[in-house]
């Protein structure tokens, strides 16, 4: 029976937070909260199964106020110059500094994944806004010449309006920061969904941002949450003509229904959806790098990741000392699996004991179709009987299997071999998902092979690093399956606006495009 504390201060970060309350409500419009209709759900920590608090969940009717409070504010901010929309980015990029420790105890605690994690998924939602930040003074258009004389030809982009964005669980507060900060500077208003397992970090990150909203006197529903079920206002929010966006991340069975819903009204969708992400590891591998890159992206927030390393494609000649070496690190963390608030724990909980559930039967699925767990596999009984620790798991598999085929979202990591680096691609894009990928070889021709058409069909893609841990600068994202959106850095920007064409004529006459003559 293994023992499961922490001597973590938790009630004083909560308490900073302004989450010492017993009840909540779900519905906010940015400077106030607003008393909601809905049934109470309780939210239970995976580290120690204690109760964290309740939230009064929005049902229909609350939806319908904070959605027409963000429509009416919209009208507002598109009018605000983008550098100053800006400004209040970057305040709201130093409330989160202010409170990076407060609010990193609680992503910790109420998602599982360890605090060093919590610390760096809160350092994305500060890199996000200080990248808005610039990117405010830097919403070009373009120009080019137009075929017709004294005509000028020109692209510009305007505010598009109110975006909704759904997060998922396991990054309950950087992928809403990843939307918000961009739609912000874009001229856009917010509402927010979050994931009903993680309410309460979604509550946190609105009373942070209340205060910059409230020291600027701005107007009330530039940021918008709606806690609430997908039964009362899930479809309504998909459905609803004044949502011109709809952001989601989740399954990918949640992606589908988001597309049809929203492509029904011809809306546009931001998907983040599943990944199956592999490491090819070449015979011209340096194989320490390799192992030490597949631990953090196999086992980091315990294989709850849509990054996470799920394939190793191993060639045949590296195969063995691979294994060993693998084999070697995961020995060691029996002793590491523990509170996420602990400093020596590298593996904490599972979101909850239906995630648990998933992970066994896909072990079983494993053996089923011929596979071989090499490691792990085991539930950890803990003092406080919450069953959402376990052993993170080796398994030796075909990558034709049905069960790797799919996206299992726990520690557990297929093994594969190949002998040649053709073999290696076709099997590494031989998956339904297209997210994350990665390649360990010193070769220029694997490597470039890799990064070419005919290498990796991921959204990412990279070289002698692993699949888990993107950084903001750069568009994130992935093909296929994981449903074709692309956030944060580059010129994700652009989704958040509408693009407009110019033509104007400062001449004296009326000439038509491809020389057309149409003269009464």
């Amino acid at each position: 029976m293994k023992e499961i504390k922490t001597n973590f201060p938790i009630e004083k970060n909560l308490k900073k937070l302004g989450l010492d309350k017993e009840v909540f409500y779900g519905a906010c419009t940015g400077q106030q909260w607003h008393e909601t209709g809905g049934k109470e759900q309780a939210s239970y920590s995976p580290a120690d199964g204690k109760k964290i608090g309740s939230v009064k969940l929005a049902i229909g009717e609350d939806y319908e106020k904070v959605v027409s409070t963000a429509h009416k504010a919209f009208k507002e901010w598109r009018k605000v110059p983008a550098p100053k929309r800006g400004e209040i980015v970057r305040q709201m990029g130093d409330a989160l500094r202010q409170n990076k420790e407060a609010l990193a105890t609680i992503v910790s605690y109420e998602m599982g994944k360890i605090y060093q994690e919590g610390m760096g998924e809160v350092q994305e939602m500060i890199d996000i806004a200080d990248f808005a930040l610039g990117q405010s003074r830097m919403l070009y258009g373009n120009n080019t010449h137009s075929e017709r004389e004294n005509h000028r030809l020109s692209e510009q982009y305007h505010p598009l309006g109110v975006v909704g964005v759904i997060t998922a669980f396991n990054f309950p507060v950087a992928v809403w920061a990843w939307n918000t900060m961009l739609a912000l500077i874009a001229g856009d208003t917010v509402v927010w969904k979050p994931s009903s397992k993680v309410m309460f970090c979604s509550i946190a990150v609105m009373n942070l941002m209340q205060k910059v909203l409230k020291d600027n006197n701005m107007p009330e529903g530039i940021i918008n949450l709606v806690a609430g079920s997908s039964r009362d206002i899930g479809d309504t929010m998909l459905e609803d003509k004044r949502i011109p966006l709809i952001s989601a991340t989740g399954s990918t069975p949640l992606g589908r229904r988001v597309a049809v819903k929203v492509g029904q009204r011809l809306g546009k969708t931001i998907l983040e959806l599943g990944g199956n992400n592999a490491i090819i590891v070449s015979e011209h591998a340096d194989v320490d790098m390799a192992v030490r890159a597949t631990i953090f992206g196999a086992v980091g927030t315990t294989g709850q990741r849509c990054t996470s390393t799920r394939r190793i494609i191993l060639n045949e000649k590296v195969y063995d000392e691979f294994k060993e070496k693998l084999l070697r690190a995961y020995a060691q963390l029996p002793e590491k699996v523990g509170h996420p608030l602990n400093d020596d724990t590298i593996v904490g909980p599972m979101i909850d004991k239906y995630g648990v559930e998933e992970y066994l039967k896909a072990i079983e699925e494993v053996k089923k179709e011929g596979g071989k767990v090499i490691y792990g596999g085991e539930v950890v009984e803990d003092s406080n009987g919450v069953g959402t620790y376990v052993i993170p798991a080796i398994a030796e598999v075909k990558n034709e299997y049905n069960i790797v085929q799919e996206e299992t979202f726990a520690p557990l990591l297929y093994l594969i071999k190949y002998s040649d680096i053709d073999e290696a691609i076709e099997m590494h894009n031989d998956v339904p998902q297209g997210l994350s990928s990665s390649i360990f070889s010193s070769n220029i021709h694997e490597t470039e092979k890799f990064l070419s058409a005919v290498g990796s069909d991921c959204g990412i893609a990279n070289v002698n690093i692993g699949t888990s841990g993107a950084e903001i600068g750069g568009a994130f994202g992935g093909e296929k399956d994981t449903g074709g959106g692309r956030e944060s850095g580059s010129d994700a920007w652009k989704t958040y606006m509408r693009r407009q064409t110019n033509t104007v004529n400062y001449g004296t006459t009326m000439p038509l495009a491809q020389g057309i003559e149409f003269d009464l």
